[in-house]
């Protein structure tokens, strides 16, 4: 079971959506495996345990933890029934939503929001997931966000949201009234990315979505659609997030049929 949430307007620069996932699992750690996309998650945990596959072991994860911005597949392990709440925020507003930078994959982190589990935990064991929602809402209402200092970055994120991540990086810097070096340097310094790495994420997340939903599509096509060079472009680009070819994902997709999610 998934569901998505949208937030109130006024938290909307901030955070793409809440989601609630339900998976039942073995007894036993069963994995299961996340592609990246081109946003940073909160993510809260209840029922069965959860790992990440770390050098070969397993790690347990405690809940909350921050996911990251990823450049390749994180391998998770869950067992029972995992449940799941989370935040997807944009990756360039959690400074202001964590007081720490976006950084890449997995984060352990201290944070104030963390003592919200126990609640959350009640909520979901009760099944009043929109209860559980609500008052993660009401925690980031309660201290709206301001861009303030990290507008640039703020206004970058929306032109690269709008145009799905086709713009070069040039229009992107105008867009956010910097140069290039200055906007480069402050994505680097915020995200642990780049323009040109953020923007490749959002393609391939809108590449990896319609080929999910419409796995007929031709392949050069929907490259020239995405802003891909060529369909080799696309290719490369996709292999290098997912692991897999277009057409391996197509297949995949087939055999599962529409209307699924593609990752947690």
């Amino acid at each position: 079971m998934h569901r998505e949430f949208e937030p109130p307007i006024a938290l909307r620069d901030t955070i793409k959506c809440f989601w609630y996932n339900r998976t039942s699992l073995e007894e036993t750690p069963t994995g299961f495996e996340v592609v990246p996309d081109g946003f940073a998650e909160i993510i809260f945990h209840f029922g069965g345990s959860c790992s990440i596959e770390v050098n070969g072991a397993l790690e347990l994860l405690p809940s909350p933890f921050l996911m990251g911005l990823l450049g390749h597949p994180a391998h998770f392990y869950g067992q029972n029934c995992l449940e799941i709440i989370a935040v997807r925020c944009y990756p360039w507003a959690v400074p202001d939503l964590l007081a720490l930078p976006s950084g890449n994959g997995i984060q352990v982190f201290e944070h104030p929001v963390a003592g919200l589990h126990a609640l959350l935990a009640h909520c979901v064991a009760n099944d009043g997931i929109e209860d559980a929602i609500t008052h993660l809402q009401n925690y980031f209402l309660a201290a709206p966000i301001q861009p303030g200092a990290n507008a640039l970055l703020y206004k970058a994120g929306s032109a690269m949201t709008k145009s799905n991540g086709t713009l070069p990086v040039s229009h992107v810097a105008r867009a956010a009234h910097a140069t290039v070096r200055t906007l480069e340097r402050k994505f680097k310094a915020s995200l642990g990315h780049t323009v040109k790495d953020v923007s490749a994420l959002m393609r391939f997340e809108q590449a990896r979505n319609r080929l999910w939903h419409e796995p007929g599509v031709n392949i050069a096509a929907l490259a020239h659609e995405l802003g891909y060079a060529d369909q080799s472009h696309l290719s490369r680009e996709f292999k290098k997030y997912s692991g897999t070819t277009p057409a391996a994902f197509a297949r995949k997709a087939k055999n599962r049929g529409k209307g699924s999610t593609p990752s947690l």
